[in-house]
């Protein structure tokens, strides 16, 4: 098998320059481990963007996998399929939802509730209020719903019916409301712009004003549900309900996966042929997600969670502690921690990625400000005391100044 520098230079060849890649072709993995095609071994902090909630072939979700592509590996939605049924009726029993729509990723899952928004309302409602700092996918509808203008460059113009309100600022929200405002669609955590979590007095006032002037409220859960944050769906923990909901990322541990989750009354909206997808919901992807939520809702897995990233965030503030003057402060939920760094600092962000990534730790940079911590949920204290150790011995040498 050729190695890394082969690999490398056969991807760079022919794939579309959409990434900053790392120089390792990836091709193996195990829990939090992965390995790559020069045999090195790397310790995951990013589990595919929150995705791998389970860590690397898993060996349940894999099991699952094998056996349903055995079986029947597509089969169209019209018809039904069993994977898929029994993963709709695990998600409604365990959440707030009587209705689920399956499609293939996070921006298809918020492209579906911004349609269902917009047809279950009053006709001439179509406007929805999202946050600043938010991120809802890359489609030409998410990109515009996304609230940070650096990922619009270069799409104008993008499809009207979307407001940005100020983060953290409800009456700044509230002065966006207008006659044509259908929805108000956020994240519980914001992941992208740096790991802001929204306070819960903050969504307790968003859901009041969305109940006293008749809006849907929507919850994109895509990064920080699945038990991300340390229950399955991150709202559980704040008191406040949505209408509808968006899953992708660690629906299916790994396998494109979306879903929208709906009350019974706001699904409604949607008939045959409103909305449809032709590979949502796919039986093999349907197993795979259903052997990862059965799994996330085994007992003690999610309070197991909880201390882990209890035990992540108090290492982390020792950190903070340590290097007061080059971090500024630790914030999140259960296992999707971040490490602020200080604003002069900040663009040394990149830099402390790539020099862990050449010491065996995989971190992302978030928002321009935040190293994010994203290990799968199945991360033992021992790896978390290593990844600790190679970040604080990063700060110690590119930090030192």
């Amino acid at each position: 098998m050729s190695g890394n520098s082969e690999w490398n230079r056969r991807g760079d060849g022919v794939l579309a320059n959409t990434y900053a890649r790392m120089s390792a072709t990836m091709v193996r993995g195990s829990g939090c481990i992965l390995v790559d095609a020069d045999d090195r071994e790397y310790l995951d902090f990013v589990a595919g963007i929150a995705v791998c909630n389970l860590g690397h072939c898993h060996p349940a979700v894999t099991a699952a996998i094998c056996a349903q592509a055995g079986k029947l590996v597509h089969v169209s939605n019209l018809y039904h399929s069993q994977p898929q049924i029994e993963l709709a009726e695990l998600l409604v029993a365990n959440t707030f939802a009587q209705r689920v729509f399956f499609c293939n990723s996070g921006a298809e899952a918020n492209e579906a509730a911004i349609k269902l928004a917009r047809k279950a309302g009053p006709v001439g409602k179509h406007e929805i209020i999202s946050l600043s700092g938010s991120f809802h996918g890359r489609t030409l509808a998410t990109l515009a719903a996304t609230g940070q203008t650096r990922f619009h460059q270069g799409f104008a113009p993008l499809p009207q019916g979307f407001v940005h309100a100020p983060f953290g600022d409800i009456e700044g929200l509230e002065n966006l409301i207008g006659p044509a405002t259908c929805a108000v669609l956020c994240e519980p955590l914001q992941g992208e712009s740096g790991v802001r979590p929204l306070t819960t007095e903050y969504l307790k006032a968003i859901r009041q004003l969305c109940d006293h002037h008749r809006l849907l409220l929507i919850f994109d859960e895509i990064q920080v549900g699945m038990g991300r944050t340390g229950t399955l769906l991150a709202h559980e923990q704040l008191g406040v309900v949505p209408d509808i909901l968006t899953l992708a990322k660690g629906l299916a541990n790994g396998l494109p996966m979306g879903a929208m989750l709906a009350r019974e009354e706001v699904a409604a909206a949607f008939t045959p042929g409103s909305h449809a997808t032709t590979f949502g919901g796919n039986p093999v992807v349907a197993a795979a997600a259903l052997a990862t939520a059965r799994t996330i809702l085994a007992p003690n897995f999610l309070s197991t969670v909880r201390a882990r990233g209890r035990y992540l965030a108090d290492g982390l503030a020792q950190l903070v502690r340590r290097y007061p003057a080059k971090l500024e402060e630790v914030r999140g939920r259960g296992l999707i921690q971040g490490l602020v760094l200080r604003e002069e600092f900040r663009p040394a962000g990149l830099s402390i990625i790539k020099h862990l990534f050449a010491q065996g730790l995989l971190l992302s940079f978030a928002g321009g400000t935040t190293l994010r911590f994203l290990p799968p949920l199945v991360v033992s204290a021992a790896e978390i005391d290593r990844a600790l150790l190679l970040v604080a011995a990063a700060f110690s040498e590119l930090l030192s100044s």
